[in-house]
């Protein structure tokens, strides 16, 4: 096998692995019942892997399949970025035209950057903070198709077959759509999220990054891409250049990571900024590069952290964390079932939108202060939103970390979210004696957790009516929110979930 052939062979890997992630994606949103392997790839992503048992200071089994990753790294190198992650595969297909020649001129100390991060993550998940786990790159792409891309889509199919559907001979086409695909693909349902504006622009800024060199997230900001990094440094088979190698400098033409350093006319390659694309292979006219063994660990670089950083980091990390734990949460927060407590479930949660996705009245939304800034994107319930389903337990299925348990169907609906209180200011039966009794009607609990009372009250009208008032049985409610949801009120609802974490 040729080297371009091996190419084209990672080409394919990669169409496989992006469109695997995006299928699951598709099939995985806005359903009742977990799809298998859902989470299959946070299962090998080593970055949460780490921070997540860091912080909460426990092996979590789920997530030991990213012990392969590291196995596979200190073979090879950086395959995870150059074959696997769908993110850096997305990078590697958006390109812009003077890219190369801007990226050229950036220092090489900037790819320092990405080790800070990663030292920054290291140190708070040891104080037992996930919060930069947020950069995780697997959790970005998810988040940002989860609230962003995905409902867009989905709202431009329906504007469209609204539009279309009039006309008589393109019916048939829209009706296979719906019968087809809405519910298999397209939810039921149009998904709505607060901050996807901020996380679409995130999300598009690190695809416009590219403008100033290819891959640079992956260069310079991907703490993933930075800890693979320092593996690849002690990785036992490595693209070097050989002696065959006649300064032609075709490799360096085509290293989009920009791994292979250009000395007074000799080259390099950098273990730790390889992917392992193989496009410097595929592009050498003779053997100039070769894959070689070596047990030797590759020397140390400019951009590596120094040890003032390392401290920097260390004391920076430390204050933020400190900072972070001073904040005051919001007295409606609302965690997903079964989270066992608010530092329990911080400390595991991957912020990677897993549950957000599934959640099929996304009623799962990401936080941005309810839980201060130490809790960003973690996911909060939103009963005005969408209501936590009673028969549905998919969040804890597609959970990888733990973080919201895997409860049964049955242990789920026993699960405590929070406690819902009437506002008699409020509800049309106690403020103004309107008849209403949806909130008793919606309660899903098989006892009812909603009290109705009969009450004789003066009508708008002068007549004397008897209206039913509505009260809670806290020792019933789980505070799954379907009341507050289903309250007929505008704007500000006469029943509230709080908070019990």
């Amino acid at each position: 096998m040729t080297w371009p052939q091996a190419r084209r062979i990672r080409q394919a890997v990669q169409i496989l692995f992006v469109g695997l992630f995006v299928g699951l994606l598709l099939v995985a949103t806005s359903r009742p019942a977990a799809v298998p392997l859902a989470d299959i790839f946070f299962r090998f992503n080593p970055l949460p892997a780490l921070g997540a048992m860091l912080a909460s200071r426990a092996w979590i089994p789920h997530l030991g399949l990213a012990l392969l990753t590291l196995g596979l790294t200190l073979v090879l190198g950086r395959v995870w970025c150059g074959w696997i992650c769908p993110l850096g595969v997305l990078l590697e297909w958006v390109s812009f035209p003077k890219a190369r020649r801007r990226g050229a001129s950036l220092s090489i100390r900037w790819r320092n950057v990405k080790y800070l991060l990663l030292a920054l993550v290291v140190v708070m998940a040891a104080l037992g903070n996930l919060s930069l786990l947020i950069l995780d790159p697997l959790a970005l792409f998810t988040r940002a198709m989860t609230t962003a891309v995905l409902p867009a889509v989905t709202y431009g199919v329906n504007a469209l077959e609204t539009a279309l559907y009039p006309i008589q001979f393109v019916q048939p086409a829209i009706d296979w759509v719906e019968s087809g695909l809405r519910g298999p693909i397209l939810p039921v349902h149009q998904p709505a999220f607060r901050q996807n504006i901020l996380i679409a622009t995130l999300f598009g800024a690190i695809l416009a990054l590219n403008a100033l060199a290819h891959r640079f997230w992956c260069r310079y900001l991907c703490p993933l891409g930075a800890l693979l990094g320092l593996l690849s440094r002690v990785s036992l088979l490595r693209p070097v250049i050989s002696s065959s190698c006649n300064h032609c400098v075709r490799c360096v033409g085509v290293c989009r990571p920009g791994a292979i350093e250009t000395r007074q006319q000799t080259q390099a390659i950098l273990p730790s900024e390889c992917t392992v694309c193989l496009d410097c292979l595929a592009a050498c006219p003779e053997t100039g590069v070769v894959f070689q063994a070596s047990l030797r660990p590759a020397p140390a670089r400019e951009f590596d952290l120094s040890r003032r950083q390392a401290l920097s980091a260390l004391a920076l990390g430390t204050a933020g964390v400190l900072l972070l734990r001073t904040q005051q949460r919001h007295p409606l927060l609302i965690r997903p079932p079964g989270a066992q407590g608010e530092a329990t479930f911080r400390s595991r949660c991957l912020r990677c939108a897993q549950c957000m996705k599934v959640c099929p009245t996304t009623g799962l939304q990401p936080a941005l202060v309810e839980a201060g800034w130490e809790g960003l994107w973690t996911p909060v319930l939103q009963p005005r939103v969408g209501y936590c389903d009673y028969s549905c337990n998919a969040c804890g299925q597609v959970c990888p970390s733990g973080a919201i348990p895997r409860l049964t169907l049955d242990e789920k609906r026993q699960a405590l979210l929070g406690q819902a209180a009437v506002d008699r200011d409020r509800c049309l039966p106690w403020a103004s004696g309107v008849p209403c009794i949806v909130c008793e009607e919606m309660c899903p609990t098989p006892q009812k957790a909603i009290r109705l009372e009969e009450a004789t009250v003066v009508a708008a009208d002068g007549l004397s009516i008897v209206v039913q008032r509505p009260s809670v049985l806290r020792e019933l409610c789980i505070g799954c929110g379907i009341c507050e949801n289903r309250c007929p009120l505008e704007g500000d609802a006469a029943i509230h979930v709080y908070g019990i974490t």
